[in-house]
Order: structure tokens, then C-alpha cells, then sequence
């Protein structure tokens, strides 16, 4: 059995043991600060996130800012887009009374877990991790020394507050078998400190962006949580459809239209194909009215909650600081456990 179809074997058994103990349990998840949040955010992860932490789960939210460099050169409006994910993530129902918000550059302790963990893997095996091996090939220039530690450093951040779950989608399963390498490793080599991490697969489902393809900041092709409704009617207005007046869901042949039909669909709860025969022979104007209208709807409560939070302008930098408080006690504490393991503690 292939890894993930044995994750996909355990999640009902895994789900069961989380349900019936929630407090037993604590999730580390979090955004690579890269652009403002979108949709695809809110309905692939965000709403996942705050059903866990409801449960009684304890839930950390890292943004991972270090990250941001490991594929660019500039980390320009790094804070702006740290600040706007933490107030998205709280006006979508995340409490920071149950849930830590941590930035990764406040963390120093958590950075220096790296070494040790950098000399339990090979080069070979951080060259064989899929995020890697797509980025060198994507990007046609030398593979940077961030990047090619990068699941290493998403270990460091999973294990250094000793999370046992770990939400992902399939494409992020190999990063969260390093980490459970990494875990057994240091045990073997030194000391049981950590426990390995379970992948917890996300039911989210693919969400399309306005041209079919997948949703992501850097396509041009999603819709900012932080729009106004007169700048998503822009967007969606601008939106590529086709020259065939009956709207039809077909991804494979009309990937724009359907594209947009699956957005209208994720925010009223229909199906795509439903959208789509309702509006029959109504064009790409009428498609691009409704997807608008479901949108705005939908986001509604969410654009109110967020506007209501950020009338107060210390309330994010609150939250950041405080939960960078709680992380560096964590991280420290850990980093003393991995020095006494070593026999480094002097």
C-alpha cells in the first residue's frame, strides 16, 4: 500500500481517536505569508482549522515568514500580508484565546532545532522531497540552500510544539513523512523527545480559480477575502469565458466557464452542473452575474467580521505578540529537552 493510500486507510480511525478526545490533541498548521488570502484559503483550510479548534483541539497557526524567501528575492510586503492572514483567520471564527498565532522569525529557538534535524537526512532525500524537486524545475536557476532545506524547516515547525496533527492535502504528505524520519531518528539516535505527527487529510475539496485552474495568488485567478464587493464584481467581470452562449459545466473543454460555475456552486452549496442548467442559454453575462452574487453572499459575514476587527488597529499586533510569547517559551523548552538528549546542555 502506497503512503497515501495507508493515510487515507487511517483517517477514519484517526478522526474517531481526535473526536472522542480532543483535548489530547494539538494541530500545527499555518500560511506562507506570499500574498493576501483567498477563497480557496477560507473554503480549502481555514474552515477546517476553526471546526478542530471548536472541537476542543489546540490549534497553532504559524506564519511562516523565513519561508517566503526560499523561492524569491524580496520579502516586500511580507508584514502587510502576515497582518491581513491573522485578521482573515479571525474574523473566519479562529479564537486567539484557543488558538496560537506565531510568526516564525519571532522564534529563534525553533530555528536552531534545524541543526540537529539537518544532519538526521541525507542530501539525497531532500532532493527526492516533491516540493523541492518541482521548484528546481520551475524556477530553471540554482536551487537555493533555503529551498533545499525547506522541508526540514517545516519539520522544525511541526515538531518544536509537538504537534500530533498535521492537516494536509495529498501533495503535502512527503513533508510530513520527514518529519515523522526525523521524529524516529532523533529517538534512535538520541533520546524519545518528539512523537511522530499524523497527516490528517482535508476533506476540502479542489477549489478552481475564475480561469479553472487551481486557485493560487501567485495565477491572478483568485478572489481576495479582503475585496470589496465592487472589486470582485471587477474581477469576476473580467474573466475569461468563451464564444458558446449556453453555459455547460465541462472542466475539460470549457475550463474558464466552469470554472467560474464551481465558484457559484462552492458558495451556494449547489452543484455546478445544477448552476449551469439555470442558467442555460443566458451567456457568459449572466454566469458572471450570478457567480458574482453568490460570492458577495457569501463572503458577506465574513467582509463585516473582518472590517469589525480591523477597526481596531493594535488587535493583530496583540495577537502576534502574544502568541509569539507562548511559541518562544515552547520552542525554548523543547530546544533544552533536544540539548539534554545531545548532552549539550552546559
Amino acid at each position: 500500500m502506497d503512503s497515501y493510500a495507508a493515510t487515507v486507510a487511517r483517517m477514519p480511525a484517526l478522526r474517531g481517536a481526535v473526536a472522542a478526545a480532543p483535548h489530547e490533541h494539538r494541530v500545527l498548521t499555518g500560511e506562507r505569508p506570499t500574498g493576501p488570502l483567498h477563497l480557496g484559503h477560507l473554503l480549502g483550510t481555514i474552515v477546517e482549522r476553526v471546526r478542530l479548534q471548536r472541537s476542543g483541539v489546540e490549534t497553532f497557526v504559524i506564519l511562516a515568514d523565513y519561508q517566503v524567501i526560499t523561492d524569491r528575492e524580496t520579502a516586500e510586503h511580507v508584514g502587510e500580508h502576515v497582518r491581513g492572514a491573522v485578521l482573515d483567520q479571525l474574523a473566519a471564527g479562529l479564537d486567539p484565546q484557543a488558538t496560537t498565532f506565531f510568526v516564525h522569525s519571532a522564534v529563534p529557538a525553533l530555528n536552531q532545532l534545524m541543526l540537529p534535524f539537518l544532519s538526521l537526512v541525507s542530501e539525497a532525500e531532500l532532493h527526492r522531497n516533491p516540493t523541492v524537486r518541482a521548484e528546481h524545475e520551475l524556477s530553471g536557476r540554482a536551487l537555493s540552500g533555503l529551498m533545499l532545506t525547506y522541508p526540514v524547516h517545516q519539520a522544525a515547525d511541526i515538531l518544536f510544539c509537538k504537534a500530533d496533527l498535521v492537516p494536509v492535502g495529498k501533495d503535502q504528505l512527503p513533508h510530513v513523512e520527514l518529519t515523522r524520519v526525523i521524529a524516529r531518528r532523533f529517538a534512535e539516535r538520541y533520546a524519545p523527545v518528539f512523537r511522530a505527527p499524523e497527516p490528517m487529510l482535508t476533506d476540502a475539496p479542489d477549489i478552481p480559480g475564475l480561469d479553472g485552474r487551481k486557485m493560487s495568488k501567485s495565477r491572478g485567478n483568485a478572489i481576495v477575502l479582503g475585496m470589496s464587493p465592487d472589486e470582485t464584481a471587477a474581477m469576476i467581470r473580467k474573466a475569461r469565458t468563451d464564444t458558446d452562449r449556453r453555459i455547460t459545466f465541462d472542466p475539460d473543454d470549457r475550463p474558464e466557464v466552469s470554472g467560474l460555475l464551481s465558484t457559484a456552486a462552492l458558495c451556494t452549496g449547489r452543484a455546478p452542473a445544477e448552476v449551469a442548467d439555470e442558467i442555460g442559454d443566458g451567456g457568459a453575462g449572466l454566469l458572471k452575474k450570478v457567480t458574482t452574487e453568490a460570492v458577495n453572499t457569501f463572503l458577506a459575514p465574513h467582509r463585516a467580521r473582518r472590517a469589525e476587527l480591523a477597526a481596531d488597529p493594535g488587535l493583530v499586533d496583540d495577537v502576534l505578540r502574544r502568541g509569539n510569547a507562548r511559541a518562544v517559551r515552547i520552542a525554548e523548552a523543547t530546544l533544552d529537552e533536544v540539548r539534554g538528549a545531545m548532552g549539550m546542555r552546559y
